[in-house]
This record gives structure tokens, sequence and C-alpha cells, in this order.
């Protein structure tokens, strides 16, 4: 991003609130709040303030002080849970996270936030500074029940959060129609013209086909059989246990590539882990790689995939769809949320009911079986994200609603 005192003057002070932040980035959220952030730079007089800063880099903190740590780049700065609730709620420490947050952005003439671990800092620094909250819904807490298993009563928390900010918000961004939709049914409240769809978007340049196999040869993966990939955390909203359930019925011949880390809780990696062993006991080739992989790593898999399957119980968009398509890989994915404005069923893959197991294997074998047309879907679907998914198109259009409200 533009280095302090290198901004143009006269360009509007923009704060973007956010949990996740290179190098912390596990899900689409960060995905998206990374590439945005890149390319707002040079549109917005842009700082970033983020939570879980890298212990690393961070000095200990005062009880009861929440800390905030410069990254590298000094238009980041992380924020850290007061020391006086190590062992808290995880949603009582991010909103003493949200404090620091509201404390630090004084200065800036707009706040941007992203997830409910950062909207009720938005809403609060726009009480306090009469500045206007823009809001980007990733997810809706009142449709991710399986929250509780995570955050206990701090699920209550989480909801409150994003509620409160929702309804005071000057505007939503809605990643896609589908989310759009579901936020005006869960808050109904809120008047639908507050509502503004601008997509996630890819990075072509990064997310594009690895002819390289060096990646698959340390992971076990055979480049001349056919594979089968999911990349996401281990939670509810990804729907791994569908797939696992459904790879029972898989054609024997393919490998499943389970890219799969950060489980929710402990019961759910012990069922996943489970379904796994059984897979193993009945078929060969079933790779799990636990963690996050570097992105590069996760690139070179996707383009030597024959399928992504992306078997979500509740995607607003799916971001992770996007990536395989650039990366050239034919997509199974469930025709829920935001996902089938991603994935044009029958054209750049196949879309099939949310936790229907038989339908997702039977999708799955029809491309396994006819290569020619898992490489036409993957083809067409590059064509598509690289059309039509541009950061910089998704960067203006979030850079003029920005003038709009602060009266540019």
């Amino acid at each position: 991003m533009t280095p302090p005192g290198d901004a143009p003057p006269g360009r509007l002070r923009v704060a973007l609130l956010t949990r996740e932040y290179p190098p912390e980035v596990y899900g689409g959220a960060g995905v998206h709040v990374e590439y945005l952030a890149r390319s707002l730079a040079s549109l917005v007089d842009l700082t970033v303030h983020c939570q879980r800063a890298d212990p690393a880099h961070s000095p200990e903190l005062p009880a009861a002080v929440a800390q905030r740590t410069a990254r590298q780049d000094p238009r980041v700065l992380a924020h850290r849970p007061w020391e006086l609730l190590a062992g808290a709620n995880e949603a009582v420490q991010v909103i003493s996270t949200d404090l620091s947050m509201t404390q630090a952005v004084g200065g800036a003439q707009l706040v941007h936030s992203h997830t409910w671990y950062a909207n009720l800092a938005g809403h609060l620094s726009s009480l306090l500074y009469g500045i206007p909250h823009v809001l980007t819904a990733h997810s809706l807490e009142p449709l991710r029940p399986w929250k509780a298993e995570q955050l206990g009563g701090g699920y209550a928390l989480s909801s409150w959060c994003e509620r409160t900010a929702m309804l005071a918000a000057s505007a939503i961004i809605a990643v896609s129609n589908g989310m759009k939709t579901d936020i005006l049914a869960c808050y109904p409240e809120v008047h639908p013209d507050r509502v503004h769809v601008i997509y996630n978007g890819i990075d072509a340049g990064v997310y594009h086909p690895d002819p390289a196999t060096d990646v698959l040869d340390r992971h076990g993966i055979d480049p001349a059989v056919p594979s089968v990939v999911f990349v996401g955390r281990v939670t509810r909203q990804k729907g791994l246990p569908v797939l696992l359930r459904a790879a029972a019925r898989l054609d024997p011949g393919a490998q499943l590539v389970l890219c799969a880390g950060q489980p929710d809780t402990a019961e759910l990696q012990a069922e996943v882990t489970e379904l796994v062993d059984g897979l193993r006991s009945s078929r060969s080739g079933v790779i799990w790689i636990p963690g996050m992989l570097p992105k590069s790593d996760v690139v070179q898999i996707l383009s030597h995939a024959t399928v992504f399957a992306c078997p979500s119980l509740y995607e607003p968009l799916g971001i992770v769809n996007l990536e395989a398509m650039a990366c050239g890989c034919a997509v199974v994915a469930s025709a829920v949320g935001g996902i089938p404005e991603v994935v044009a069923d029958g054209v750049t893959g196949l879309l099939v009911p949310p936790g229907d197991e038989a339908a997702l294997a039977t999708a799955i074998n029809g491309l396994i079986r006819d290569p020619g047309l898992a490489a036409r879907l993957g083809a067409r679907g590059r064509e598509r994200a690289v059309a039509e998914f541009s950061w910089a198109t998704i960067a203006a259009q979030t850079a003029d609603l920005y003038a709009e409200l602060a009266g540019r």
C-alpha cells in the first residue's frame, strides 16, 4: 500500500477493519480483504486494522490493555486481545480488540468492517467519530447455528455484534445477490437500498494453471491419476463430512485430496478423522493434508485436479470456487447461497443440492469418467474468472460507494 506521507492530498481517509490479514489468512474473508486492500490503495488513503498479531512481532501485553503493533507495512496495525482476558470466551476477547480498533481509527473519514469479528469496531467508530460505516457481509450468524459448537455462549455475543452493526451501518455490501436476499430475510429492518452487491474477486495472475509437479510429488499426489480436491477449513459450513460420506461412491481409480485444516472443534475434527480412516480402510488414494498450505501449493494442486469439490452447506459466494476456476479446474459445488452466481451449471461446472451425497458423487464421477468434459468446463471457468471477477473492478465499485457516502 502507499506509504504514509505519499498519499495524494484530498484522498478519502479509509480504515479497513478485519480479523484476518497476511500473514494470518485462513478463510475467504481474509483473502477478500487482502486483495481488496491492495487494489484500494491507489484509490483512497487506506489503513488496515487487523486482529491476532504475530506474537513474534508483539511485545508483552500490559494487563487490561489491548496491544497494537505495526506490521512491516506501516499502514497495517494489528490488535491483540487484552491480556486480562486470557482464557475468556473467544467472543469476549474479540470484543476487546474491537475496542482497541475503535480508539485507533481516529482521523479516518470512513470505516469499512468485515465479518462479525470487526463489525462492532466499525459500529463504535461510526458513533464515536460521526463517520460512515460500511459493512461487508461475508456470512451471517443466524445462518451459522453450528458456530455455537465453537463459541458456546459467545455465539450470542457474535450474533449481537453483527446485528447491532448491520442495523446501523451506513451501507452494507453483500458479496452476492444470494447474500443480499439472506441479509434482508435475516434482518428485515434493513432497507434494501442500503444493501449493495459487490462480488468477491480473484487475482488471475496468482491463481493460474501451474504445470509443475513438485508440490504433488511432495504430498504423494499422482498427476497421472484423476483427483478430486477439497480445499477449506474443517467446519460444518464447508460440508466436508458430506463429501467424505459421498466418497464411498466415488470411482475407486480416483484420488481424493483433502487440503483441510483449522477445525472448529475437537468433536468435528474427531468426526472427520473417523470418516477419513473409514475411507482409507476400504480404498486407496485418500490424501489428507492438514493445516494451511502456501498459496502456491494450493494453486498447483488445483491446476492438476480433475474436479474441485465444494460441498458447502452455506456459502455467501465461495471465493474458493473462483480460485479453482482460475486454475482451470472443473467445479462440482452445492447450489446454495451465491455459488450459482459463480459456477455456471453445465458451463464452468456442475451444481448439486446441498447435503445430497448421492448427487454429489454422481456429478463427480461423471467428470472423472469424462475427462474431456472436465477439461472443457475448467477452461471455461478460467475464462469466466478472468473476465468477470477482477479485483480492479471490485475496488473501483467499492471506492465509488465510499465517495457517495462521504459526499465526495
